[in-house]
């Protein structure tokens, strides 16, 4: 189904706007000269010689959770001090609703530990999750980011195990919501990225990717006549692939800024990564030879001498530089690490060989305590449609949204994330561990 982009159904106004917010999340870093002072500790994380840091005059830290509400309803005595050493553990039941999966039960938990010294050593997570959904939909998955001692060796890992299904609307950001056709798949993926400390908060590293959609079908609610005139089956068979199954796997590079105070939810300090990521034709299965060059920015500022109010900003961009993708393999909404890029949007609503996303966060603790908190915040995309000439900018999709934070784990400062977003003609809510960015 080829659809031309265009752009008369987005305002001269709004496309400024959206512009405007994905120069924002691009150029200011580059302005800024220093890295924002953290909340709480964990601080940033000084080399061995450094002192033990210490939090700056004016600092609010997290001091109640959810542990401390369950104690002192019980009317137990407060415990001692934790041992840093111990493992961190939050976790919490998910219930959630998307157009998407309709409503999904299941679980969510974070674990936080050290593999060093804390003055020395980043914190280190790993975040599971398994959820059934009303639209038969079962999603686990496993992500990791574990930084060894004094932060010498680092490990990212993506791992998805998914029986599922996601209508598709074509390629373009300005495909219309009548476009939707509904497909069911199974989807596999193992992306690890392994990264060698070169210089203070400098790494460099390479990864290998497996990633298969197989048993890719028409939701059985759909006319096969309609099917057959689907922008699936329609990209795989002009681009020579298998409709039923087809597999990206390769090998990947890397190069990382990383001085935020934590992974889990930064309050300061700068995030820049680049990869190359390249997949070959026959390896491992593979269905086509590509090549995708990914970057991916975020910085936090306080805005109150307390830090109890923030401003959080991210952008990145996918962009297939040659080759022929996968159409489930092409940049897509919520196709990040989280998949929590496009609030007020379904996954993979949009989807084109490139796609360029930016997003700012207001976040406020509400009480001094940190138990509770809000954050608001608007994103924008836009995504190119090679097969009608369209372009990148041509088109917007914009959404905006509020949310709410409820303190988990003092010490790994790990929220549970309730959020609502509102695109255009579209809305979803979003439960999760630990921040969306």
């Amino acid at each position: 189904m080829k659809r031309d982009i265009c752009g008369s159904r987005v305002s001269s106004a709004m496309r400024a706007a959206s512009l405007a917010l994905i120069v924002l999340g691009v150029v200011k870093p580059l302005r800024a000269q220093e890295p924002v002072s953290p909340l709480p500790p964990p601080a940033p994380i000084p080399s061995p010689s450094d002192p033990t840091p210490t939090p700056a005059p004016g600092e609010a830290e997290p001091s109640k959770d959810l542990m401390d509400v369950i104690r002192e309803l019980r009317h137990k005595p407060e415990p001692p001090p934790p041992d840093p050493r111990k493992r961190m553990v939050a976790g919490a039941p998910v219930i959630a609703y998307s157009p998407t999966s309709g409503i999904g039960v299941g679980v969510a938990g974070n674990v936080a530990f050290y593999r060093g010294f804390p003055q020395t050593t980043r914190i280190s997570s790993i975040v599971a999750s398994a959820t059934g959904t009303s639209k038969g939909q079962v999603l686990v998955s496993a992500k990791m980011n574990v930084s060894s001692f004094e932060n010498r060796w680092r490990l990212e890992a993506d791992n998805r195990f998914y029986w599922t299904s996601q209508p598709t609307y074509g390629l373009g950001t300005s495909t219309p919501d009548d476009a939707s056709l509904d497909m069911e798949f199974n989807h596999f993926r193992i992306y690890d990225k392994y990264y060698k400390q070169v210089h203070r908060n400098v790494f460099l590293g390479a990864g290998y990717i497996y990633n298969i959609h197989n048993n890719v079908r028409p939701d059985e609610d759909v006319d096969p006549l309609d099917w057959l005139d689907s922008p699936y089956l329609e990209y795989s068979l002009d681009h020579g692939f298998d409709p039923d199954s087809q597999t990206s796997a390769g090998l990947s590079l890397h190069a990382l800024l990383d001085s935020r105070d934590g992974a889990i939810n930064p309050t300061g300090g700068w995030y820049a990564n680049a990869t190359y990521a390249m997949h070959f034709e026959g390896f491992l299965g593979g269905t086509s030879s590509w090549q995708l060059f990914s970057y991916d920015l975020r910085t936090y500022f306080r805005l109150s001498k307390d830090a109890r109010h923030k401003l959080a900003l991210w952008t990145f961009g996918d962009l297939v530089t040659g080759g022929e993708a996968p159409y489930l393999d092409l940049p897509s909404t919520g196709g990040d690490l989280y998949a929590r890029s496009g609030r007020g949007y379904p996954q993979g609503r949009f989807r084109g060989e490139r796609m360029l996303y930016a997003e700012a966060e207001y976040r406020w603790t509400m009480t001094k305590n940190g138990l509770f908190g809000m954050v608001a915040f608007v994103n924008t995309q836009t995504l190119s449609n090679e097969q009608a000439e369209g372009k990148l900018f041509d088109s917007f999709a914009n959404a905006a949204g509020i949310g709410f934070r409820f303190m988990l784990n003092k010490r790994s400062r790990t929220n549970l994330c309730f959020d609502i977003g509102f695109g255009k003609d579209s809305k979803g809510v979003y439960f999760g561990v630990q921040e969306a960015f």
